[in-house]
């Protein structure tokens, strides 16, 4: 495994815009509820293509969680049911998904959506059906449009944001001497969100980014990022820092090492490092080749290996337990989901939080009608 190991930076984030809050606007969207009906959640996430892996572990672990609800009683006796639909990672696909689940489904809130470009469009969607106060709790993105004005009253955030991320990245790197530093990114909205990340935590060094390389959304393993270990390794970086999803951060590494580049590669957690690592150490076994030296990943939180922590135990014993599938009818033949990951991990913690919160506050038992939004 990695010389330098895991930069596991337990970024936890700031606490959440305060619990009364949430409770005002849970006791605003609960008017569209019967008191005998389940409690409807959406959620929007890649189940196909290149990062299907985020969309389906991250649902694995939320739904290890709901079922545990709903075996001891569900949210004040009313079993909660994920209505969950695949959009591929693509925006438009995202929008149709969020339109259908309010419109249609009339759902209760959205819930785990996976990734900046996907939740970047849907935040006017959310805007638009401000009357209908719909509410977008735990995206599993840390970009930046939803967490300040005119979005952040939409969205409710669990997850560190890349800015968090990449600064404990880049301290890291400074503290141990590395500082030219570059950057791989996917050429869109969460790329561009880490870059940024990135150029304003060396600025405070009072350094700059000293090469950089993009990549489009959808890359698989078996494309070829050699052009921009070239572009890269021209600009004599110490460290690269990555900001991308899993398929073609593995292929970047590949393509590095099998050129002789040795260089410290950094990753953020929204890469899936479980996945990523598993087509390295597939490849390996294709090569003879060590892909996996020289690699960092960052966490937003705990790590599940560590059962002293009361999470990490409940965690493992519900994935143990229901051992969860990937949502039926979606997702692609063949898939195996590793037994644990940070993914899944954090799709338990997103809904272990809600869980409390809807308990917390207590359904009414009738239909309300509210006419004016919230403020703001």
């Amino acid at each position: 495994m990695s010389t330098l190991a895991q930069l596991f930076a337990v970024c936890l984030p700031r606490p959440l815009q305060g619990f009364a809050l949430i409770c005002v606007i849970l006791g605003l969207t609960a008017g569209r509820c019967l008191a005998d009906d389940p409690i409807q959640i959406g959620m929007s996430a890649a189940f196909t293509g290149a990062s299907k892996n985020l969309g389906i572990e991250l649902y694995r672990g939320a739904m290890a969680y709901f079922e545990h609800a709903n075996q001891s009683g569900g949210v004040n006796g009313r079993p909660i049911v994920i209505r969950p639909y695949d959009d591929g990672y693509n925006p438009i696909p995202a929008i149709r998904n969020t339109i259908e689940l309010i419109d249609n489904d009339n759902v209760f809130l959205l819930f785990s959506y996976v990734g900046t470009p996907t939740v970047t469009r849907v935040l006017p969607i959310l805007k638009v059906y401000r009357d209908k106060f719909i509410y977008l709790f735990f995206p599993f993105t840390g970009a930046q449009p939803h967490r300040e004005p005119p979005y952040k009253q939409y969205v409710y955030n669990l997850r560190a944001s890349y800015s968090e991320e990449t600064e404990g990245l880049v301290n890291h790197f400074v503290k141990i001497g590395r500082k030219r530093i570059g950057i791989l990114y996917q050429a869109d909205a969460y790329g561009r969100s880490g870059w940024d990340g990135t150029r304003r935590a060396l600025a405070k060094h009072a350094l700059r980014i000293v090469g950089e390389a993009t990549y489009p959304r959808g890359l698989d393993f078996a494309s070829t990022l050699k052009p921009q270990v070239d572009i890269l390794r021209q600009t004599n970086p110490d460290a690269i820092v990555s900001i991308g999803a899993y398929a073609a951060c593995a292929a970047f590494i590949r393509d590095a090492r099998d050129a002789g580049w040795e260089v410290p590669i950094a990753n953020i957690s929204f890469v899936g490092s479980e996945s990523m690592l598993d087509l390295l150490l597939h490849h390996t076994e294709t090569t003879g080749k060590d892909y996996t030296t020289n690699l960092i990943t960052s966490q937003v939180v705990p790590s599940y290996t560590d059962t002293s922590l009361p999470a990490a135990r409940e965690y493992r014993q519900l994935i143990d337990k229901y051992n969860p599938k990937p949502p039926p009818a979606l997702g692609e033949p063949g898939y195996v989901s590793p037994r644990y990951s940070f993914v899944s991990f954090e799709g338990y913690l997103n809904t272990k939080l809600l869980i409390q919160i809807l308990n917390r506050w207590g359904l009414p038992s009738k239909r309300r009608v509210f006419q004016k939004p919230l403020p703001g």
